[in-house]
């Protein structure tokens, strides 16, 4: 991983899906219960690899897939991780989900596709996937910024922990 810039956020290039993976374990790390991330990038940007390595740092062994059409994964780590993606959902189909439920209890709540509803708590961790140059076979540019003094920690957190490599 390659650190470009942090202000007030993180950007660092991800070179393959063992280091997206490692990042996630390292996100996992810097996370509390009741803590909620958005994340946002293309479809196969590597929203869900991140979501993986997340899960193996919290000691979860199964398969880790994408919840695009079942909408919401739960992985049982603890703390447990709610796994969401909202691509197919229907904006009034997010309250028939009952995410606020999810979202009070002492899990980790993962969120592809926030943009897609209104329905959301202000303050979270917020990632963003990029690919470079349009190009799924390269590395990815992410970015990390955080809304919310809570959320402003774990990004201090996370800095320095991707900053000296600790996990």
């Amino acid at each position: 991983m390659i650190i470009l810039n942090e202000v007030n956020f993180l950007q660092i290039i991800i070179p393959d899906e063992q280091a997206m993976e490692d990042f996630g374990g390292r996100l996992a790390s810097v996370l509390r219960p009741g803590d909620v991330v958005y994340l946002s990038g293309e479809l196969g940007a590597g929203k869900t690899t991140l979501v993986r390595g997340a899960a193996r740092r919290l000691g979860y062994q199964g398969r880790v897939t994408s919840p695009t059409f079942t909408i919401m994964n739960i992985y049982q780590t603890n703390p447990p991780i709610y796994h969401f993606d909202f691509y197919r959902l229907e904006n009034n189909d997010l309250e028939d989900l009952g995410l606020g439920d999810y979202l009070e209890k002492d899990g980790i709540a993962f969120i592809e596709w926030p943009c897609l509803t209104g329905e959301l708590p202000d303050q979270a961790l917020h990632i963003q996937i990029e690919l470079v140059d349009d190009d799924y076979e390269r590395e990815r540019r992410v970015l990390v910024s955080a809304s919310g003094m809570e959320y402003d920690a774990r990004l201090k957190e996370l800095k320095k922990v991707v900053d000296t490599g600790d996990r």
